[in-house]
C-alpha cells in the first residue's frame, strides 16, 4: 500500500476489496465475513476456522519466539532467523520491551540496538513472518515485565482502565507522536511490504485479584486495541490467554480477531528433570477451542519450548532434560492432534538478560533450554527433532483442513495402552493418525498393530507382514499416515514418519524415518522395486509395493515405479537429523534442495548450472544432494568455495566439504596487565555527596506499600530503577548507640552491605528465595556529638513482574523499607541516595536505560571503552584472581586485549567463574563489562550461573576489547575471585557472513559525575 491508513480509511478501502479477495481464496462474500468480528481491514492476511491465509495461500504458521532485545547485535538477528528458517518454520514471535524504549516518561528512543527496522529487514531477508507483541505489558521474565520503572509512581492500578495508567502508555503506542512502537510496527506490516502479519495486544490478560472487579475489562482491552488500530495496524490482532479461558475471543467483549492461548504443561520444575507428573498432558483443548472460538484457526501463541530457571536453580542442563526432544515428540504431537495451525514455541532462541534487563526471578542467561542455545549453537537434539516435525507440515497441506475424530484407545490399534486421534483430509484422501501412550508419561515400550482404512485395500491391519509389529517406546509419539499424496502417487500408508518429500521433473524424493531399531512398513501405489542400499522385505502386487524395514544407522534406499522414479530413503531418526530441505527463496518451497549434510544448512541457490550452498560445519562433512540439482550441473560451491563433486546415474551429487579448522589464540586473563580502582569511595570521610539526591519525599508515589520511614527511601520515587543503589544516612551520635537495624529490598537473591563511616558493619549475602532482608548490626562505640555516615549498598536485581492484575507486584519498591538506630528516632537520620548517573536522564543512550547501575565506576563511565586513559587514580594490578580486593568493599578491575580471530567462523566465547579454588576467601558478587556492555552478574553464594556467553559484536573479534570486572566482597576480609577464564565454546566454519562490532558510547569525562 505504501502508506499508513487511519482506522476509518482502512475500513473503507478494505470493504471495496472484500469480494475480490474472497474470490481469491475461494469464499463467497457471505462466507468470508462469517468468522470475522468486524469487516477485515486488508485482504492479504486472512483466516477461516482452519488456518491463516497469506496472499490467498493457506499456511501453517509455525513460529519460534525470539526477542531482539536479548541479543543486542543487530548483525546477528539474521543469523538467528536463518537458523529458525532452517528448522522449517515460517514465523517468529517477538516481544518489545517498553522499559528499554521509554526509560524517561515522554521520551521514546528506538535507535541503535533498540531500533526495530533492522529486525524487520532481517526477517524479510530470511523469509520469516512475524507476530509483533508490543504489550504494553509483556511479562517475559523481563524487569518489571517490560514496564519502565517510573510506572511505580503511577497511582492507578496497572493493566486496568485507570486513567493515569492509560495515559502513561500513550507515547509508547500512540500514533499522534512523531515516533512510537505502534507506528514502527504499522510500517512493517505485510500490507506495507514488511514481515508483520499478526499483532498481539497486551499479554496473558488472564488473571486478576478480587480488587479488580471489572476483570476481564472490555474497556481496558478495547483501549489497547484501539491504540494499535489508530497507529495504523490493520493486520489481524491475536490474543494469548495464559490458559484457555476464552477471554477476548470473538463474540466476547473487546474481541481480538483470532483467539489464542498459551500452554506450559510441564511447568518449570527443572530440579526434577525426569519427572512428568500425571495429568499434565492437555486432553480437552480441542473441545475448548470449538466452544470458545470455532470460527478461528486453533492457535497456541506460546507453547513450552524450554523453561526459565531462577537464581539458585538447577541450571540449564537440567532444564534441557526436562523439556527435551521426548517432550517435543509427546506434547507437540498432542497439539497437532488437536489441529493447531498457528503454533509458536516459547522460546526457540532465548538470549541474554544483559544490562540488568531481567526480572529478579532469573539470572543473566536466558538460554531457556531452547532449541537454539544462548550462544546461538544448534547442537541440542531438540533442534533436530523440531526440524523433523516442522518440515513434515510443510509438505502435508491436507493437515490444515483435516477433520479431527475423537481420541480412542480401541478403534485404531490392537492395544488399549495406546491412544490414537484420527484426522481425515476434508476434501483430500489423506488421513493422519496421532498416536501416543494412553498413560502419556509411560516409559514402557508397547507393541501394537495399526488398524486403518485405505482407499486401496479397505480396512487393514498393519504391518501386513504377520511376523512383525510396531513399537511405541516410552515417552514417544508418532504420526502415521494413509492415502497420503506424494506428487500424484499415493502413499497408501506409512508407519514410518514422513520427514519430507518433493516431486522434481525427473524423480520424486521421499524421506521417512523411525526410532532406532523399530520395524516400519509402508506401501506405495506403484510397482517396480529396486533396492539400492541396505536390505528390506518387500511385496509387489497388483500395482502396489509393500516395504518393511528396520530403522537402523544403516540407510535403506529403494526406487519404486517404472515411470514414477520414486526414491524412498528409509532412515532411523538419528540419521534423519542430518537431512535438510532448503527453500531457494523466502516463503517459497516450490523447488527445495533436499540433501544430507552436517551441522546447519542456511541457503541453496541454483544459478544456471551452478548450485551454491551456504551453511555451517564443525567437522569435515560429506554431503549428498538428493534433489534439486540443476540439470548438467557444472559447479558446486559451499560458502563461496568451489568443491569437486560426483554425480551418479540417479542424479545424486556427492562431495566432501573440508572443514578448515583455524588456529586460534585468545588471551589468558591472568596474564594480562590489569588496572584497579576502588569503586566504593563513598565510605570515606572525604567523600562529597552534595550532588546526590535528597531522600526528602514525605509521601511515596508508590501506591502499593505505605511508608514505614519518615521520608521515602524507595529508589523509583527518585528515578533510580536499575542496578546498584547507594544510600548515605547522616546523624549526630549521642554515644549510646548500640545497634542499627535495616530492612532492605532488592528482589530475589539480592545482596546488601552496610558501613558506618569506613567501618564495615556486615552484609546481607542473599539467597534465592529472599526478596528482602533484615539485618541488625552491632555498632562500635560512637563519640557523642560527632557526625557519622551510614552507607548502604543494595544490589537491585530488577523489578518484579505484574502477571496477576491487581497484585501490583511491579511496584514492589527497591531500597530501604525500614530502619532503626538505637537511641534515636528515625527522623534524626537524614538520607541521600543515588543510582545510575542521571537516573531517568541516563547518559548512555547507546546501551539504554538499564545497562548502568549506581556503582562509582558506572557513574563515572569507567566501564566504557577508553576509560584506562582517564586520570582517575588507576593502580596497577594482577587482576581479580591474583590480587582481589584487600578488604570488604567494591573493587573494579579493568584491562584491554586484542582479538585477531579469523573471519568466516562462528566462534562463541564465554567467561567462566570458578568457585572451587583454594583462593576462595568469602562471598562476593561480580559484574562483567565487555566494551561497556554488562554481560554478566555473578553471585557466588547463590548461582547457578558460572559461565557467561558474550556474542561477537559485543566482543570485537578483529581488534581491541575493553574488559571490566566489578568485585563486591560481602564478608569482612580480603576477597579474591577464585578463578575467571575466557574460553572458546565452539568453532564453526560459517556461511553467515561478517559481524561488525556494535557501536556504543565510549569513555569521556562526564560533567557532574560524582
Amino acid at each position: 500500500m505504501g502508506r499508513l491508513f487511519n482506522l476509518v480509511g482502512a475500513i473503507a478501502l478494505s470493504c471495496l476489496a472484500i469480494e475480490s479477495a474472497a474470490r481469491t481464496v475461494g469464499y463467497s462474500p457471505k462466507e468470508w465475513i462469517k468468522p470475522y468480528p468486524r469487516a477485515p481491514l486488508q485482504d492479504i492476511v486472512t483466516w477461516d476456522e482452519n488456518s491463516l491465509f497469506v496472499h490467498g495461500e493457506r499456511i501453517f504458521f509455525y513460529s519460534g519466539e525470539f526477542h531482539p532485545y536479548r541479543l543486542p547485535v543487530p548483525d546477528l538477528w539474521l543469523d538467528v532467523f536463518q537458523k529458525i528458517k532452517a528448522l522449517g518454520y515460517n514465523g517468529v514471535s517477538f516481544y518489545i520491551d517498553w522499559a528499554l524504549l521509554e526509560g524517561k516518561p515522554g521520551v521514546y528512543r528506538a535507535e541503535g540496538v533498540f531500533a526495530l527496522e533492522p529486525f524487520f529487514e532481517a526477517a524479510s531477508k530470511a523469509g520469516i513472518y512475524l507476530i509483533a507483541r508490543p504489550g504494553p505489558y509483556i511479562n517475559a521474565e523481563a524487569s518489571g515485565g517490560g514496564f519502565p520503572g517510573w510506572l511505580q509512581r503511577i497511582n492507578g492500578t496497572l493493566r486496568t482502565r485507570a486513567p493515569d495508567y492509560l495515559k502513561a502508555t500513550d507515547l509508547y503506542i500512540n500514533p499522534h507522536y512523531a515516533a512510537s512502537v505502534g507506528k514502527a510496527i504499522a510500517a512493517a506490516q505485510i500490507t506495507n511490504g514488511g514481515p508483520v502479519i499478526l499483532v498481539q495486544p497486551e499479554n496473558e490478560y488472564s488473571g486478576a485479584t478480587s480488587n479488580v472487579p471489572e476483570f476481564p475489562d472490555a474497556v481496558y482491552m478495547q483501549y489497547v486495541e484501539d491504540q494499535l488500530r489508530n497507529a495504523g495496524i490493520i493486520v489481524p490482532l491475536i490474543s494469548n490467554d495464559a490458559s484457555p479461558h476464552g477471554y477476548n475471543a470473538p463474540g466476547k467483549p473487546a474481541p481480538v480477531d483470532i483467539y489464542g492461548h498459551d500452554g506450559y504443561p510441564l511447568g518449570f520444575d527443572c530440579a526434577n528433570p525426569t519427572t512428568w507428573p500425571d495429568g499434565k498432558l492437555p486432553t480437552n483443548w480441542r473441545q475448548l477451542h470449538l466452544q470458545q472460538s470455532p470460527n478461528n484457526a486453533f492457535s497456541i501463541v506460546e507453547f513450552q519450548g524450554g523453561s526459565f530457571d531462577p537464581w539458585g536453580g538447577p541450571g540449564w542442563d537440567k532444564c534441557s532434560t526436562l523439556v527435551n526432544e521426548e517432550f517435543e515428540r509427546v506434547f507437540y504431537k498432542n497439539n497437532y492432534a488437536f489441529g493447531v495451525t498457528i503454533f509458536n514455541i516459547y522460546m526457540t532462541y532465548g538470549g541474554t538478560n544483559w544490562g540488568n534487563l531481567g526480572h529478579p526471578g532469573g539470572y543473566t542467561s536466558y538460554d531457556y533450554a531452547a532449541a537454539i542455545r544462548e550462544d546461538r549453537r544448534v547442537d541440542r537434539e531438540k533442534y533436530s527433532e523440531q526440524k523433523l516435525q516442522a518440515n513434515f507440515f510443510k509438505v502435508s497441506p491436507a493437515y490444515l483442513t483435516a477433520t479431527r475424530g475423537s481420541a480412542s484407545t480401541t478403534a485404531w490399534t490392537t492395544t488399549s495402552a495406546l491412544t490414537v486421534t484420527p484426522a481425515f483430509g476434508n476434501g483430500t484422501g489423506t488421513k493422519f493418525y496421532f498416536l501416543r501412550h494412553s498413560t502419556y508419561n509411560s516409559r514402557e515400550s508397547t507393541s501394537y498393530k495399526l488398524k486403518i482404512p485405505t482407499s486401496a485395500f479397505g480396512n487393514i491391519t498393519v504391518p501386513q507382514l504377520n511376523d512383525t509389529s510396531l513399537t511405541l517406546n516410552g515417552r514417544d509419539s508418532k504420526v502415521h499416515v494413509s492415502d497420503y499424496d506424494i506428487g500424484g502417487t499415493t502413499l497408501v500408508y506409512s508407519t514410518a514418519e514422513v520427514y519430507t518429500w518433493h516431486k522434481y521433473a525427473n524423480k520424486t524424493i521421499l524421506i521417512v524415518y523411525g526410532g532406532p531399531g523399530e520395524i516400519h512398513e509402508l506401501t506405495v501405489a506403484a510397482t517396480g522395486l529396486t533396492v539400492l542400499e541396505g536390505s528390506v522385505r518387500s511385496i509387489s502386487t497388483r500395482g502396489y509395493t509393500l516395504i518393511n524395514y528396520q530403522a537402523t544407522s544403516e540407510r535403506k534406499l529403494v526406487k519404486v515405479g517404472v515411470n514414477e522414479n520414486i526414491y524412498i530413503y528409509l532412515l532411523d531418526r538419528n540419521s534423519a537429523y542430518n537431512y535438510w530441505s532448503v527453500d531457494q527463496g523466502p516463503h517459497d518451497s516450490s523447488n527445495p534442495i533436499i540433501l544430507q549434510a552436517g551441522y546447519l544448512m542456511r541457503s541453496a541457490k541454483v544459478h544456471g548450472t551452478t548450485l551454491a550452498l551456504t551453511g555451517d560445519m564443525n567437522a569435515t562433512t560429506p554431503i549428498e544432494i538428493l534433489g534439486g540439482v540443476p540439470s548438467g550441473i557444472s559447479s558446486l560451491t559451499f560458502n563461496g568455495e568451489d568443491f569437486s563433486f560426483k554425480t551418479d546415474k540417479n542424479g545424486v551429487v556427492t562431495a566432501n566439504i573440508d572443514y578448515p579448522k583455524p588456529k586460534l589464540a585468545i588471551p589468558k586473563l591472568n596474564s594480562l596487565k590489569w588496572k584497579y580502582l576502588d569503586s566504593l569511595p563513598e565510605v570515606k570521610s572525604s567523600y562529597d555527596d552534595s550532588k546526590w539526591t535528597n531522600a526528602d519525599l514525605k509521601k511515596t508515589y508508590n501506591s502499593l506499600r505505605k511508608l514505614t520511614t519518615p521520608t521515602s527511601l524507595y529508589s523509583s520515587d527518585y528515578g533510580y530503577h536499575t542496578g546498584t543503589l547507594l544510600y548515605r544516612g547522616s546523624f549526630i551520635a549521642t554515644g549510646s548507640e548500640k545497634t542499627l537495624y535495616l530492612q532492605t529490598q532488592g528482589g530475589s537473591a539480592f545482596g546488601m552491605s552496610a558501613y558506618l563511616n569506613s567501618s564495615f558493619l556486615g552484609s546481607w549475602r542473599g539467597y534465592d528465595a529472599a526478596t528482602n532482608g533484615n539485618n541488625t548490626f552491632t555498632l562500635p562505640n560512637l563519640s557523642s556529638g560527632k557526625k557519622y555516615i551510614i552507607t548502604v549498598v543494595i544490589d537491585n536485581m530488577g523489578l518484579d513482574e505484574d502477571w496477576t492484575i491487581g497484585t501490583e507486584t511491579m511496584k514492589n519498591p527497591r531500597g530501604i523499607l525500614d530502619y532503626s538506630l538505637s537511641g534515636h528516632n528515625q527522623s534524626s537520620i537524614s538520607w541521600k541516595l543515588t543510582g545510575n548517573l542521571g537516573g531517568e536522564d541516563y547518559l548512555d543512550l547507546s546501551r539504554g536505560p538499564l545497562n548502568e547501575g549506581g556503582m562509582y565506576v558506572e557513574r563515572q563511565g569507567l566501564h566504557l571503552p577508553g576509560a584506562l586513559s582517564a586520570a582517575v587514580g588507576w593502580k596497577d594490578s594482577a587482576g581479580p584472581v591474583a590480587d582481589g580486593i584487600a578488604g570488604p568493599g567494591i573493587g573494579f578491575f579493568a584491562t584491554e586485549f586484542d582479538l585477531g580471530l579469523p573471519g568466516g567462523y562462528d566462534i562463541p566465547m564465554s567467561f567462566t567463574f570458578s568457585n572451587s579454588s583454594a583462593n576462595a576467601t568469602g562471598a562476593y558478587r561480580a559484574q562483567i563489562f565487555v566494551n561497556g556492555w554488562q554481560f554478566g552478574k555473578y553471585v557466588s553464594t547463590v548461582g547457578p550461573q558460572t559461565t557467561f556467553p558474550v556474542p561477537e559484536g559485543i566482543f570485537n573479534y578483529h581488534g581491541k576489547n575493553y574488559l571490566g570486572v566489578t568485585v563486591w566482597g560481602l564478608d569482612g576480609g580480603p576477597m579474591k575471585v577464585p578463578g575467571l577464564e575466557l574460553g572458546i565454546d565452539g568453532i564453526v566454519w560459517s556461511g553467515f557472513g561478517d559481524v561488525g562490532a556494535v557501536k556504543g558510547q565510549v569513555y569521556e569525562k562526564r560533567p557532574g559525575a560524582y
